[in-house]
């Protein structure tokens, strides 16, 4: 049986715990012993309190250290754990494996999702990327991601950061441009959700069609008259500005 342990009390560490919790419910081969968070209250409703520690020293031996925190933490946090040997990982999609402290084995756990809290997410379904200093450490890691998710992928650390900027153009971005969208709609008294159907529409089409065979539009047609017509009603100049940076961008790969 693999123990686990994650340090965190964040989206990406409850959505863990949540999802190891319900694993291990049919599975022998794995068991999330402990969370470290440092206001044990806050994970209260996932575990029962003598499974969490706001103490380093309390941790309790476990075959792998899962640090769920911030970019900005994650150093301070490995460095804070008082064993050797034992083998640490984190979930960040851009933060180097090489960072982590050298007290113990290294690898990363990152699984690519946008979490939110209180909002269930179906960990079978998100990819979880894999990196790790040697192949025995790799299978453990490995083994453990597979009893969460039916997608399980070795990403090297330079892949990940471009995984990580394409995640921050297809989400973050697009999601900006969603709201940029909803105040457009506010502005002239139209419901935003008179574009749901579309905005689930153009998901959809991208899961069967490349993103440049799925693109559509009068940037994509270069119809001229109608790009002008939109520049000269569009107010807002920061608004205006990505309006031509994105229909030059996709004038330029048309």
């Amino acid at each position: 049986m693999i123990k686990v342990t994650i340090i965190g009390s964040g989206n990406v560490a409850q959505h863990l715990i949540t999802a190891f919790t319900e694993s291990q419910k049919s599975r022998m081969d794995l068991e999330l012993v402990q969370v470290y968070s440092r206001k044990r209250e806050t994970l209260a409703h996932l575990l029962s309190l003598d499974r969490i520690t706001n103490d380093y020293n309390n941790l309790v031996e476990a075959d792998l250290y899962i640090i769920a925190v911030s970019d900005d933490a994650i150093k301070e946090v490995s460095s804070n754990l008082n064993f050797k040997n034992r083998l640490v990982v984190h979930t960040s999609g851009s933060f180097p494996l090489e960072l982590l402290d050298n007290n113990n084995r290294k690898g990363v756990f990152y699984p690519l999702q946008t979490f939110t809290k209180n909002t269930k997410v179906d960990f079978k379904n998100i990819p979880i990327c894999l990196e790790s200093e040697n192949a025995f450490d790799y299978h453990i890691i490995e083994k453990v991601a597979k009893t969460i998710s039916n997608k399980v992928f070795a990403i090297n650390s330079n892949q990940r950061k471009a995984l990580h900027v394409a995640a921050v153009f297809v989400n973050n971005f697009t999601n900006h441009l969603y709201q940029i969208g909803s105040e457009i709609c506010q502005e002239n008294q139209v419901p935003f959700a008179i574009l749901k159907p579309l905005i689930q529409e153009t998901a959809n089409k991208i899961m069967e069609l490349t993103p440049e065979e799925a693109q559509t539009g009068p940037a994509k047609r270069n119809d001229l008259k109608t790009i002008q017509a939109q520049e000269e009603f569009i107010t807002d100049d920061n608004n205006l500005t990505i309006y031509k940076i994105l229909t030059q961008s996709i004038q330029y790969n048309g």
